[in-house]
């Protein structure tokens, strides 16, 4: 039987704590453009932002209904949802999420018309990829679709409906914010391996290995620091855009608590995917600033 649940509830079961994965971009995007001399359409800057979100938020909620249906999430996975503990039904996850992929079709049929069909070719594939993400992730391309889900489709589509063109050297960005995406998705599939291989599914982390996925993972909050000072560097970006080096000691402590997995095991690795999330935050933030600021000066 359904219960009652307050919003409170709800927006907790989003997930919401992931998501600057899916906001950053429009917005570093945005400024990024803007810097570049482009007269932006504010207007369908935040509803792409808004589009994003709910998009997001939808794909979550779906997945976390399938994870429970698959015997992924239960009593002894660490991150446990509110499925397993029937603090809500299955059958209300996929009307939220029913709900929040419609909502998310009405904002992409608006900006739509705002900005030109062609946006329908990358809305689509967006719609298709946010819905069928546990099938990517069981057959060890999480990282994959991630990085392009949420690194490559939103920059490609805010320089359309904000410019109403496609300048391709906005994907420069989907190399520092794809990757700290990604990263959020490998740690939580790196802490899972165990209850995955349970379920029958193979995920990368499975694949390659824990050591090796760890690994993996400080490589990638290494890597956006490093493409950001070389596009800098390269002229490819404002010099003010290593704002984001700010953020680099709350990478290095993250770095230094996923290294503990060497000597405490994967307990080390508890948390991180929100932390690491947090840190895409900041990041994209100090990123944003430093683009503004060469715009300004």
């Amino acid at each position: 039987m359904d219960m009652k649940h307050t919003f409170k509830d709800w927006f907790v079961a989003t997930r919401f704590w992931s998501f600057p994965v899916s906001a950053m971009p429009v917005v570093a995007s945005t400024a990024f453009l803007a810097w570049k001399g482009y007269e932006i359409n504010w207007l369908c800057a935040v509803l792409a932002l808004l589009g994003m979100v709910v998009f997001h938020a939808a794909g979550n909620v779906l997945s976390d209904w399938w994870d429970y249906r698959k015997g992924v999430d239960n009593e002894r996975a660490y991150a446990v949802p509110n499925l397993v503990f029937h603090h809500f039904e299955p059958s209300e996850y996929m009307r939220f999420s029913i709900l929040l992929f419609a909502l998310g079709l009405v904002i992409g049929v608006v900006i739509t018309l705002l900005s030109g069909w062609q946006l329908l070719v990358v809305g689509v594939l967006g719609f298709l990829l946010a819905a069928s993400y546990s099938f990517f992730k069981f057959r060890a391309l999480g990282d994959i679709f991630v990085f392009v889900c949420f690194g490559v489709l939103p920059l490609i589509g805010t320089s359309f409906v904000t410019t109403g063109a496609v300048d391709w050297s906005v994907l420069l960005l989907c190399v520092p914010l794809g990757i700290l995406t990604v990263a959020v998705l490998h740690n939580n599939n790196t802490v899972d391996i165990a209850t995955d291989s349970e379920s029958g599914i193979r995920t990368l982390p499975m694949r390659l290995g824990e050591k090796p996925s760890v690994k993996l993972y400080l490589a990638y909050l290494v890597i956006p620091y490093v493409a950001v000072a070389a596009f800098c560097i390269a002229g490819l970006m404002p010099v003010t855009a290593l704002l984001c080096l700010l953020s680099a000691p709350v990478a290095l402590k993250l770095w230094k608590t996923a290294a503990g997995y060497f000597k405490n095991g994967r307990e080390a690795l508890l948390g991180l995917d929100q932390q690491t999330a947090k840190l895409h935050l900041v990041f994209s933030l100090l990123l944003t600033l430093g683009l503004v600021l060469a715009i300004i000066f």
